[in-house]
Formats: C-alpha cells, sequence, structure tokens
C-alpha cells in the first residue's frame, strides 16, 4: 500500500529527541587538537605584521600559523578573486581569518588568539553598493580596475514600450543582508593519517566537498572520506566552501593529529556566508486597468569581499524569475555583482528566488494603488492562464511546469473573510483609537528540483543528477543510499514512504543511509529543493526495477510466469491465485543462493544504484496573505494573521510539507519585520552578535492558516515540484504588503525591509 500522502512520524526523530543524535562537535577522537581563529578586527587594511610570541608561549599551544606558513595552498574561489585560506597582505572584512591557532583544547586556543597582535594600515573602505560604485572608490581587488565583477547589460531596454505605456512607475527596492543563524554554527574535524584524510563537516553536499578537498590537495578520492553526520540546519549557507575545511585538512597534515574546529556564534555571524544583500531598480508599464504592458529589471548583487560561484548565481535567479506567475508581453533584465568590505554573500534559503518573488509582488501592488483596482483583482487579470503550461518565459531557465495560480488565489481567499476585513479596514482609519488594519498578498512562484542536466554542471564538481542504491537484505529488509545530504529535511522519512509503496515492504524495515562518501556511491547533495523531486524519483525508479528483479525469483521459486506475479502484503503472490504466494524474507534470501534462483539471475541482484536525472526545474507556487495591525501610538506590527496556500504538486508527507512551509514563512516574515546585517560607514558591522541582531522568538509568530493546491509536475513520476524554500518566497512580499496597505492612506508607497517599530512610527508622527 502507497503511503504517499500519509501523515507519517519522522524516522530521525527519536535519535535527535533523546540526545542521540551526532553532531561534528560530538566527536572527539584520541589525540584530537582544536584550531581557533585570530579574526581581523579591520574591514579594509593591510596587514603590515603578524606578533604570535606570546600565544605561543602559552603552555597547551601547539603552534600558530599566518598565510606566511601556509605556502602552496591556493585560495577558493574565482581565479583572481579567490578568497584565501589566511589572509595575505590585505584583510577585506571584519572577521576575515588572519592567523589559526592549535591548541590542547578550545579554552586555550580562544587565550592564545587573544594573544596574538596584528599590526594594520587602515586603507578606505566601501561597505555599501553606493560606495562601492561611486567615482574614485578603493578597489578591493586590482586586478577589476573598480568593484563590478561582472555585468549582463539589457539586450533591449524596452525603452519604445515604456514611451507608449499609459501608466508607468518605478520602484527601488533593498533587499536586507541576512545572517543564516543555524542552529549549528560551521564546525569541522579533519583526520589525516597513514591510510588516508577523513572530514567530517557540517556541509550539504559530502561528495562536491571530498572531491574538491581531493583535488585542492592532490590525493586519491578513494583515499578521502567526508562524513556529514546529524547537521543542524544550512539553509543554503553551507553549500559553500569555506576556509576552515580546508585549514583543518593541512593542519592535520602537518601535526598528524586530528584537527577541530567549531565556530562560536558571533564567529558565525560573521564569518558564515550572508544571504540577500541585494538591490533592484525596477520599472513597470500598464494601463488603466492594472493590465501589466512591460517590466523591466535591474539588479545589482552585493557579493561581499569575494564573490562566490554560488553568491554569483544569485542575480541570474533573480532576474530569471522576475515576472513571476504573470504573463508580462515585455520583460528586460540586466544584472551585475559588485564587491564591498562586507562578509561574502551566498545562497540563503531560496536563493535568488525570494528576491525576485519580493520585486513583482510590491510592484503588483504598486499597479494596484495607482490604478485603483484590488490588489487580488489586479493579480487575477495578469496570472498566467492554468492550460497554458509549459509556459515559456523570458528566460530559458524558466520554463514553467504546470500551474494555476487562479485556483490558489481561490483557495486562499476561502481562508478568510475578505470583504469584511477591508470593510473593518476602512471603520479602523476613522477612529483614532483603533490600531490600523493592513492586508498584503503574494502570488508567489520559484523554481526549484535543481535540475536538469547541465544546470548545475558550471559549479565544479556539481552535477544535474543524484544517485540512489537500495539493498535489500537477506531478511526482505532494504537500505536505501542516497545522495541527497539532508539537514532538516526529513529526507530519511520521505525516502522510505516511497519505497515501502513500490516495494511492498513495510515502512518500518527499510533504513536510509546518506551523508558518507565511503558507503554512498557518489551524490550530488542537497540545496534548491532538490532531494525528493530529484533523489525520490530516483527512489521510486530504483525500487522499480528492484521489483522487477524480485518478481523473477518469486516467479521460479511459484513455478509461475513473472509477468502473473504481484505484489501482494509483505510479498508476492501468483496474480489471481492468492494461496500461492512467497514473502519478501524468502525471495531476498534466495536471491543470495545460486542453485535456488533462475539460471540467468545473479546472486545479490536486488541491490540496484541508479543516478537519477530529470528533464527540467520544477515550479512551486502559491498564495499568500498576511493581515496585521498597527499601533498608531508606538508604530508596533503584529502579525494577526497569515494565510497559506501552497502547490508543491504531489505530497509526499504533509506532516512534514507543513514543517517546511512554515520553517520557511517564519524567516520570512523575519526578514520583513526583523533582521538585517548593517555595516557603518567604515565597513564595520554594527549587529554582530545575538544580543543585537534581532530573530523571532516563538512568540512574535503568528498561527499559520493553511490550504493546498495540487498541479503535479510532468517532470518526475511522483509529481512532486519541493517545499524547501516556498514559505521564504511568498511570506516576505505579502507582510511588507500588509503593512505598506494599513498605512497607504498616509501616502505611503513603500518601505524597505526590515520594516521595524521605529520606521512605522517615524510615518505615523510625520503624518501627524
Amino acid at each position: 500500500m502507497s503511503l504517499i500522502g500519509a501523515r507519517v512520524l519522522r524516522k530521525e526523530d527519536p535519535n535527535l529527541i533523546t540526545g542521540r543524535g551526532q553532531f561534528v562537535d560530538d566527536l572527539a577522537p584520541a589525540g584530537m587538537v582544536v584550531m581557533v581563529f585570530v579574526t581581523s578586527t579591520e574591514p579594509h587594511s593591510r596587514i603590515v605584521g603578524i606578533d604570535t610570541s606570546e600565544a605561543l608561549a602559552l603552555p597547551g599551544v601547539l603552534a600558530v600559523w599566518t598565510a606566511a606558513d601556509l605556502d602552496g595552498l591556493p585560495p577558493l574561489g574565482l581565479p583572481g578573486l579567490g578568497r584565501p585560506l589566511l589572509a595575505t597582505d590585505v584583510v577585506r572584512f571584519v572577521g576575515e581569518p588572519v592567523a589559526v591557532v592549535v591548541a590542547e583544547d578550545k579554552y586555550l586556543a580562544a587565550d592564545a588568539a587573544g594573544l596574538v597582535l596584528v599590526d594594520y594600515e587602515s586603507l578606505p573602505a566601501a561597505a555599501s553598493l553606493t560606495a562601492a560604485l561611486a567615482d574614485g572608490a578603493p578597489a578591493l581587488h586590482e586586478v577589476l580596475g573598480g568593484n563590478t565583477v561582472f555585468e549582463q547589460p539589457f539586450d533591449d531596454d524596452l525603452a519604445v514600450e515604456f514611451a507608449a505605456a499609459p501608466h508607468t512607475a518605478s520602484l527601488h527596492i533593498v533587499n536586507n543582508r541576512c545572517a543564516a543563524v543555524p542552529i549549528e554554527p560551521n564546525a569541522c574535524l579533519a583526520d589525516w593519517g597513514p591510510s588516508g584524510l577523513t572530514l567530517w563537516a557540517t556541509f550539504q553536499a559530502p561528495h562536491h566537498l571530498r572531491n574538491t578537498v581531493a583535488t585542492y590537495f592532490g590525493i586519491p578520492q578513494d583515499t578521502t572520506r567526508v562524513v556529514t553526520p546529524d547537521v543542524g540546519g544550512g539553509f543554503g549557507a553551507k553549500i559553500n566552501f569555506v576556509p576552515e575545511y580546508f585549514l583543518a585538512c593541512a593542519l592535520s597534515r602537518l601535526l598528524a593529529r586530528p584537527v577541530k574546529y567549531t565556530q562560536t556564534r558571533s564567529e558565525c555571524q560573521l564569518l558564515m556566508y550572508h544571504g540577500r544583500a541585494q538591490e533592484q531598480d525596477v520599472d513597470v508599464a500598464f494601463d488603466g486597468d492594472g493590465k501589466l504592458l512591460a517590466l523591466r529589471v535591474r539588479v545589482t548583487q552585493d557579493q561581499g569581499a569575494y564573490p562566490d560561484p554560488t553568491g554569483m548565481g544569485l542575480p541570474v535567479l533573480t532576474t530569471a524569475m522576475s515576472a513571476g506567475c504573470y504573463k508580462i508581453p515585455k520583460v528586460a533584465v540586466s544584472w551585475r555583482n559588485v564587491v564591498t568590505n562586507t562578509t561574502p554573500v551566498a545562497a540563503y534559503r531560496g536563493a535568488g528566488r525570494p528576491e525576485a518573488s519580493y520585486l513583482i509582488e510590491r510592484i503588483i501592488d504598486i499597479v494596484a494603488d495607482q490604478t485603483g483596482v484590488d490588489a487580488v483583482e489586479v493579480r487575477r487579470r495578469n496570472y498566467i492562464p492554468a492550460d497554458e503550461f509549459p509556459y515559456a518565459t523570458h528566460s530559458p531557465l524558466a520554463v514553467y511546469d504546470s500551474g494555476n495560480f487562479a485556483g490558489a488565489m481561490d483557495e486562499l481567499l476561502t481562508l478568510f473573510d475578505y470583504d469584511g476585513l477591508k470593510a473593518e479596514q476602512a471603520r479602523r482609519r476613522d477612529d483614532a483609537s483603533k490600531k490600523l488594519i493592513g492586508i498584503g498578498f503574494s502570488s508567489w512562484l520559484e523554481i526549484a528540483a535543481f535540475g536538469p542536466p547541465g544546470s548545475l554542471e558550471a559549479f565544479g564538481h556539481l552535477a544535474s543528477w543524484e544517485s540512489v542504491q537500495i539493498r535489500v537484505q537477506p531478511d526482505g529488509s532494504a537500505i536505501i543510499y542516497t545522495g541527497a545530504s539532508p539537514h532538516g529535511q526529513g529526507t530519511v522519512t520521505t525516502f522510505a514512504q516511497i519505497a515501502a509503496g513500490e516495494l511492498g515492504i513495510p515502512f518500518e524495515k527499510i533504513s536510509v543511509r546518506h551523508g558518507d562518501t565511503a558507503t554512498i556511491p557518489q551524490g550530488i547533495g542537497t540545496m534548491g529543493s532538490r532531494a525528493t523531486a530529484v533523489g525520490g524519483e530516483g527512489v521510486r525508479t530504483a525500487s522499480v526495477r528492484v521489483v522487477e528483479r524480485a518478481k523473477a525469483i518469486a516467479a521460479h521459486l511459484l513455478e509461475a510466469n513473472p509477468s502473473d506475479i504481484v505484489l501482494e502484503g509483505d510479498g508476492f503472490a501468483v496474480n489471481g491465485t492468492p494461496s500461492r504466494t512467497v514473502p519478501w524474507s524468502e525471495v531476498a534470501w534466495k536471491s543470495f543462493r545460486p542453485l535456488e534462483i533462475p539460471p540467468e539471475t545473479e546472486p545479490g541482484s536486488l541491490d540496484i544504484t541508479v543516478f537519477q536525472q530529470v528533464p527540467n526545474f520544477s515550479f512551486p507556487s502559491g498564495a499568500y496573505c498576511c493581515t496585521v495591525e498597527i499601533d498608531r501610538g508606538t508604530g508596533e506590527i503584529e502579525i494577526t494573521g497569515m494565510y497559506l496556500v501552497d502547490d508543491c504538486g504531489t505530497v509526499i508527507n504533509p506532516l512534514l510539507a507543513e514543517g517546511q512551509v512554515h520553517g520557511g514563512v517564519a524567516q520570512g516574515i523575519a526578514q520583513a519585520l526583523y533582521e538585517g546585517i548593517t555595516y557603518d560607514s567604515n565597513g564595520l558591522p554594527q549587529n554582530s552578535t545575538l544580543m543585537d541582531y534581532l530573530i523571532p522568538a516563538a512568540s512574535d509568530l503568528p498561527d499559520y492558516t493553511c490550504g493546498r493546491t495540487n498541479t503535479p509536475t510532468p517532470n518526475n513520476t511522483l509529481g512532486a515540484k519541493g517545499i524547501g524554500e516556498s514559505g521564504s518566497v511568498g511570506a516576505p512580499p505579502a507582510v511588507v504588503n500588509a503593512v505598506v496597505d494599513a498605512l497607504s492612506h498616509l501616502g505611503v508607497k513603500h518601505l524597505d525591509m526590515p520594516i521595524t517599530p521605529i520606521a512605522v512610527w517615524n510615518v505615523l508622527k510625520g503624518a501627524q
């Protein structure tokens, strides 16, 4: 019986909730030592000298290394713009590692790091896009001749279309810089011994890391092992190569001892890649009925101090998805990547797609405001019709597979009384003693299931398939080995559900192994909501092939034709003859006994490996509404309702899908109202700890009212699109649109994230 669609409890949870999970920092092999970074306190300075003498004199300190001691270890990332393992002559952001201390324990190492003295000669800093692009701006990398890494101009800026349009509007949008803040910061443990290198790491793609580390050090992959045990959240930030992984390996080889590194929370804020940090200039042309005629988008992406290959791809995804779920006759896009004296920027949950959803959904509300057409109606008038899929957009990356955007909005409006809320909103505006009400919508769309052949090959060792091996044990249980590497998604549970339905083996007798390059044949990893749509499809493909082989063995045992064998209960039967059955356990056991299986069948044949590909990305979508109340006296914003309709195609496990949505929406609300890494004009971070970087607690978040629509993707037989990033894509525009709507009668057209109470209070005070 299929378990697809069943609310099955997670297989992963018993270990985690009883304290039996195993994380990198739990590991302590014999002889282990600890490394701690000495990090830059300067945003842009020349390193004049480094005095390590006091640190080296501290008992228990083994060594202190600077870049001069690591000759021959090249930087990471783009040629000529790579991020060094330790800063060489110049530091380019606060928090950049300058030296590394290795000691017998973490407390000694931290004390010693505090004794390393670095002499800096300050250089002018460019800590914002405006500063980096200004005439005469200090250049971060001489090879660039400026601070623009790459620029894609408009093919056609649509000047003719805009000149002829009845109405136009423009908007400058700032997507605030966010820290990923996973519950587990980055950590790694390297043990380079006579038989090879083992690296335990908090990473989302173990084979990607293994292959890259082996290439970096010029060693064989068969003697290089990467293990990603339990990982406490990744959110895209743990798909990027960072100095600690490579330094731990290098130092372990030099010391012939295991070397561990665990970030502190404050280090995590400054060293882990940031997300978002994107500015957009958007122009829209439309008619008096709110019909969109043309869209022009120019994206400027802050790359931080060192452009990462993943970060370089962010504006590509934003511009590809910038038309959202709307049929716009003409779309023009342009983008550029710029370096600044800040923490490098790369993937963060959604990675370029929340930025796209935000820009188009803000523009839709601008059109509604200027035309006087209701915001829901403007959306309806511009949706891509449900009968026009697959739908080719302005970007070759974005050929939408399926969807019903109007249907999602219809479902959303059943979850609350829209007309009643609008009437109450109008009454409140005339009563100064009442809180203001705002209603905000987003009809969002994202690109997921990374991806079709060729879509990931530009990122080094990555490719666009996923590996799955299914091995039936002699007792009839099964083990799934997957190249997907989960960090909280519930992949173990969903893969077992898929396999149980196809194999006919009970869910309880199926286990899933992941995160170890020594046991998984090869893999790509988990990012871009690809685990189920690609890896899960691989589970189904491998399961079907295993069953076909098992049927041949069962037919031999039952003296029947393989075409007459059917799965029945926990075994096989002859179709139409229920008395003639053989259990899975017997078929599995006999599969290892050459004299009891068909002559053409090899022993151990119930062991199948597939490298699953899919023909296209998938495009999850949905419709969200946020309602807020605003205190006129304080500017405090309270979310009073969060109504969520998601379309991720086939849902494997509704319980896990809802959890993914809830987590993503929480991060989206956080970006809209709370979070934002800021720097002063000199490049000094203003909120580098959780004392001053605000993330919401559970009490700050509303209840969610959820609905669902389902347009299965044709790109895999499961029909699953992915849902890991959806909430972070749909929530920010809904929240911001609600706040702006509450203040629109005061002439407010736009407020940048995070919208804080003081920002709202200033608006209200100005209106008074």
